[in-house]
């Protein structure tokens, strides 16, 4: 297909099927959203550690939200749609393709001892030279582990096994697919050829059919089916783009690409994650960051702190549920760089980089009769960018990286921009839009449906960077970051 990217009458449709709802959004071909919808749906938590989700809920709130994208796109000819979603969930199918039980997701801590299965067979580091990681509670091929023991029956029905948003992908079009970015992030797959590792299946004894065929981010899974067309509007036979995992899109959606790896981003969402592109693969030796695909064919480190956002969410909402969360940044702006010797882990969740701790909890330490809700604020904060800090210094020994696009909720916080930067002593820019996920699935579309060669044609329609952040407090936040450290051991020496 042959179009002049300054065509506005074209769209393409990107979709994030995240934890907390579905986003939809049109892109014209300059880049720019033309409409959006979004909608919400049930989180399960069945058991304390357990969280699923209905993928009946996904699948009814992505219909709903197309709908309404598309009674707005009456003038737009849409060219095609991509993927993205929260990685790591098991969507079990049997024989015909209907789900066997909800759906487990990327925060369930039920698979402590599958993992501990896993590497008593494959040992640890194995996993890491193969796979680029250790086994980890959230990753789905523990998740299959755990069904095979726990529910052996739905286990026995089962015949294939998907990633959340390649489930809609095959609701919309009858294929069974996945890509690399996400799939990297199941636990069995080879980096180094980007297939399933048939070594770990065989030895664990899992059947290699179970598991999704690996096609490009950028290539077609099928072409939507004519029903599901009549139920959200769009055309027949649309086709359907592979996308990515919602960190590899949201970076395609930033600019963020393998082939110039002088850049990262850095996402201040409920978690927080630092994510460094590579050209090739090369896994942290203790696993104590990820290592996944990038959708643009090259690679990627992924340092996640679990309770960012997260953990200013909970402080407000049980401590100050009544004050907005400006007020509470002008409290901690009031106190000194350090808050006067208070620290926070924000371990609230558990910690995954670079401590891969699941029983990790929260903690104020050095509190006294002279601090107040200012320094215990700014502590929260801090505390973030501490955990952030711990990431990146184990990122650096692979890829040192001075930049970092800084997206999220939290992003919009020039306080803890700040704290950030001087915490970590590297410079952040703010992009004019953060689109997200879904964006980036958009333009991985673009690839997909050929209106554009290859992605760095996709980039250069991008905005342009609209501020930078400094570091000028970096010194200052040193001694702090290693007492932060010092208290984590400690902490966990008791625990």
């Amino acid at each position: 297909m042959t179009l002049s990217l300054v065509n506005s009458s074209y769209v393409v449709i990107g979709i994030d099927l995240g934890t907390s709802g579905v986003r939809v959004v049109a892109v014209n071909l300059q880049g720019a959203i033309a409409v959006q919808a979004t909608r919400s749906y049930q989180l399960l938590t069945p058991q304390p550690g357990w969280t699923e989700q209905n993928p009946d809920d996904w699948i009814a709130a992505t219909f709903q939200a197309l709908t309404e994208v598309v009674q707005q796109l009456e003038d737009y000819q849409i060219l095609g749609l991509g993927l993205s979603g929260q990685m790591h969930g098991m969507v079990p199918l049997d024989a015909v393709g209907n789900v066997l039980r909800p759906a487990i997701l990327w925060n369930d801590q039920r698979t402590g001892k599958a993992v501990t299965t896993i590497e008593t067979i494959v040992p640890r580091q194995e996993l890491i030279q193969r796979t680029g990681n250790p086994a980890i509670t959230g990753f789905q091929l523990p998740k299959i582990v755990w069904l095979r023991e726990s529910e052996p029956q739905a286990f026995s029905q089962m015949h294939h096994v998907l990633l959340p948003k390649d489930y809609l992908g095959y609701v919309l079009t009858g294929e069974i697919a996945t890509e690399p970015s996400d799939a990297s992030g199941v636990g069995c797959l080879n980096l180094g050829d980007r297939t399933w590792d048939l070594d770990i299946l065989t030895a664990l004894d899992l059947d290699p059919q179970l598991f999704p065929q690996v096609i490009d981010s950028t290539a077609v899974v099928g072409k939507l089916k004519p029903e599901i067309a009549n139920i959200t509007g769009l055309p027949a036979g649309l086709p359907i783009i592979a996308g990515g995992g919602d960190n590899a899109a949201a970076a395609i959606g930033l600019g963020i690409s393998s082939t110039n790896c002088d850049r990262g981003s850095l996402s201040i969402g409920t978690s927080g994650v630092i994510f460094v592109p590579l050209a090739q693969p090369i896994p942290e030796p203790e696993g104590r960051v990820h290592l996944f695909c990038h959708a643009d064919g090259g690679y990627h480190l992924l340092g996640v702190t679990l309770a960012a956002s997260g953990s200013l969410r909970w402080y407000r909402d049980t401590f100050f549920p009544d004050f907005s969360y400006d007020e509470l940044t002008e409290w901690a702006s009031s106190a000194p760089p350090g808050s006067g010797g208070v620290i926070f882990l924000p371990h609230l969740a558990g910690e995954r980089s670079p401590f891969l701790d699941s029983e990790a909890r929260g903690a104020w330490l050095n509190l006294s009769l002279a601090h107040s809700k200012a320094e215990m604020t700014r502590a929260v904060l801090e505390g973030v960018a501490y955990s952030l800090r711990a990431a990146l210094e184990v990122i650096e020994a692979i890829a040192p990286t001075h930049e970092f696009v800084a997206t999220g909720g939290g992003s919009r916080s020039r306080l803890w921009l700040q704290i950030i930067t001087d915490v970590l002593g590297v410079n952040l820019a703010k992009p004019m839009l953060t689109e997200g996920a879904a964006y980036g699935a958009a333009l991985l579309a673009l690839v997909g449906c050929d209106v554009c060669p290859n992605l760095e044609t996709v980039f250069q329609i991008l905005p342009s960077t609209e501020e930078y952040t400094q570091p000028n407090s970096h010194a200052v936040y040193t001694d702090a970051f290693h007492r932060f450290i010092a208290i984590y051991a400690a902490l966990k020496s008791i625990n």
